[in-house]
């Protein structure tokens, strides 16, 4: 038995123990390339996360431990409700919005000849490229109060003027508009990145079933982006939520608080009104809401990765 192992043909297939040993010998040097990642991950994410959870359970002069008492205080304020309620509306609305128009704008340039993609592709992506401090100066300018040039058209047009950031309604729209301006090009690469990766046979192959459009959109296009969607919708969804300077700039939360979302009334507490631990209580509430969503998005990637 020993000699005829050992005189096995040059030719012979390798065992499976050397395929399971050069892939894991793959997998730790992955592991050891990623390890500076993984370590700046968490200097800058797991130990602000825990030393926020601590700061919450402090009093005000973060001399005393209170535990549960911030959240408690929060909990019985109408203003943090009406701040949640916001910041979902925030968040959903926009991300909504900015799925549909980067959907739509992704198949007109996916239809553009590919000389003129790239022209189209650098001048839809520059309000993303733009910081969102800066851009959101230009929208205030454009809604303001006294020399608004939405209200100049608006009134040249026969209109009455339209008080954008002073009626919480208006407000609102302001808010959800300029993120969605600000957020659509995103979608709009990463959609179009993912029809460039769909194969045209397969549109070929229903052209001669006789598919029409709207059957080629849903049994080929939809399936083929639909992890890249989701992952697009959880990467905005968190950013969005998690929105600072558009806000800041546009409103800084009003009117009478009716357009903050997590992060500038987490500002407002614990900065301007020089509450730390109450903010930190603020920041900390929008973990779970993204969890769950997270959780939720995530795990039908994985079902329909484990179909596939």
């Amino acid at each position: 038995m020993a000699s005829n192992a050992a005189t096995a043909p040059a030719g012979a297939p390798q065992p499976k123990s050397s395929l399971r040993k050069a892939a894991q010998r793959r997998s730790t040097i992955a592991f050891l390339m990623a390890l500076p990642l993984i370590v700046l991950i968490a200097a800058l994410v797991v130990y602000p996360t825990g030393y926020a959870i601590h700061l919450s359970t402090l009093n005000k002069s973060m001399e005393e431990f209170v535990g549960f008492e911030n959240f408690e205080y929060l909990f019985e304020r109408e203003t943090f409700w009406m701040v949640v309620w916001q910041s979902c509306i925030f968040a959903i609305t926009a991300v909504v919005f900015k799925a549909l128009i980067g959907f739509v704008v992704a198949h007109l340039v996916h239809n553009i000849p590919l000389k003129g993609q790239r022209k189209w592709r650098g001048m839809l992506l520059v309000p993303w490229v733009i910081p969102p401090a800066m851009s959101t100066l230009a929208w205030l300018w454009l809604f303001d109060s006294s020399y608004s040039a939405f209200n100049w058209l608006i009134e040249g047009l026969g209109g009455p003027r339209v008080p954008w950031l002073g009626e919480t309604g208006w407000a609102r729209f302001s808010v959800i508009l300029v993120n969605v301006w600000y957020g659509a090009p995103f979608f709009m690469i990463m959609y179009l990145a993912a029809l460039k990766s769909v194969p045209e046979q397969l549109y070929e192959a229903a052209e001669i079933d006789g598919a029409g459009w709207w059957q080629k959109m849903w049994f080929i296009t939809l399936p083929m982006m639909r992890n890249i969607i989701a992952i697009t919708v959880l990467f905005s969804t968190i950013v969005t939520f998690s929105n600072f300077p558009i806000v800041r700039v546009l409103t800084n939360g009003g009117p009478i608080d009716t357009t903050h979302v997590f992060a500038t009334y987490a500002f407002k507490l614990g900065i301007e009104s020089s509450d730390i631990p109450l903010g930190a209580a603020v920041s900390l509430f929008m973990f779970p809401l993204l969890a769950i969503a997270a959780i939720f998005i995530l795990r039908d990637v994985n079902k329909r990765g484990n179909q596939g």
